[in-house]
């Protein structure tokens, strides 16, 4: 009987402190095989999204560059966040108490960078649709360089202050070896909530309601005054690649609201939803937003689809490639 009790140990030589094993079925297995497939998938296109970006230099632009941002934090969703919860939600934890502590450290790290960058997103967007005769000087590739390094090194600082008691102590609150949980006090939680999902939400729907009315009088504007005049023609096609920049950035918002919103709902009525077996749907749909985010970018930018075809290809080795015209 003992020997059967320790074989449903995650460490059988540890038998008064391990943790049991999960019970995995049939359906369990087939989720995992498709979890590891989407991480993979995850970091794959989001690979794909930062050579493009890195390497072009036509695509050296402020917005690109918030994009690029944007898929180094969705990478390191599917090269390391993703695997780590699987193994922390269907089986044994096995890499460790300090393992553990880094894996929600990184977890609050990179989540607070993307709801950053989805913010700059909608800053830069806002800027030039409302006030595109001073987006040159007023968001410059520099400016926006220096944005996204604050956004990292905020995200970073606050996340190290989240996260200082189990960085300090690993596995204060585990219940036994085995297993990865994290507690946080009521008043964490609630600042936690305001600071990266209220006010930033605010922010992001305020900006595009602005972006919208303005989108839309442009639009108007445009239909009502066609003429044949060059330079009219010129500036109209700016405008139509600027409205057409903020409805792509608009729905990649609206996505991104649309994966994290149940998760942190679904966090006021539970506040231990991390560890909640029953919140792992939703933990996982707030991660499939960086699965989706480089979809998107192939369906509405061809430079995205174009860039891809010459890294399949092989075509970047080859000399001044990086100086292609990909737009």
């Amino acid at each position: 009987m003992e020997i059967q009790k320790g074989a449903e140990l995650c460490f059988p030589q540890l038998l008064n402190i391990s943790c049991r094993k999960p019970t995995l079925h049939f359906t369990s297995l087939v989720v995992n095989i498709v979890l590891s497939c989407i991480s993979l998938l995850t970091a794959a296109l989001n690979l794909l999204v930062i050579i493009s970006v890195s390497y072009f230099r036509k695509l050296h632009t402020p917005s690109n560059i918030l994009l690029l941002s944007l898929a180094v934090s969705d990478f390191l969703v599917g090269l390391l966040l993703m695997p780590a919860e699987i193994i922390r939600r269907m089986t044994c934890w096995v890499l460790g108490d300090l393992m553990c502590s880094v894996y929600f450290f990184l977890t609050v790290n990179i989540t607070c960078a993307s709801i950053g960058n989805i913010v700059l997103i909608s800053v830069d967007r806002y800027v030039a649709i409302c006030d595109p005769l001073h987006y040159p000087t007023r968001l410059t590739v520099a400016k926006i360089k220096l944005s996204v390094c604050l956004c990292w090194f905020y995200s970073t600082f606050y996340s190290s202050l989240y996260m200082k008691n189990v960085l300090i102590e690993p596995g204060r609150y585990n219940s036994c070896y085995g297993e990865c949980v994290f507690f946080s006090s009521d008043i964490a939680v609630v600042v936690d909530l305001v600071l990266f999902f209220i006010f930033p939400v605010t922010v992001i729907i305020v900006l595009y309601m602005r972006v919208f009315v303005v989108a839309v009088s442009q639009a108007r504007a445009m239909r009502s005054h066609v003429t044949a005049i060059k330079l009219q023609r010129s500036l109209n096609q700016t405008n139509k690649s600027e409205l057409k920049a903020a409805r792509t950035l608009g729905i990649l918002v609206v996505v991104f609201l649309s994966c994290y919103c149940p998760f942190y709902c679904y966090s006021l009525v539970d506040e231990n939803a991390v560890n909640d077996l029953a919140a792992s749907f939703m933990v996982f749909i707030f991660y499939f937003n960086s699965c989706l985010n480089p979809l998107m970018y192939a369906l509405f930018y061809s430079w995205f689809r174009n860039a891809v075809k010459l890294i399949i290809t092989l075509q970047i080795f080859k000399d001044n490639t990086c100086e292609a015209n990909i737009l």
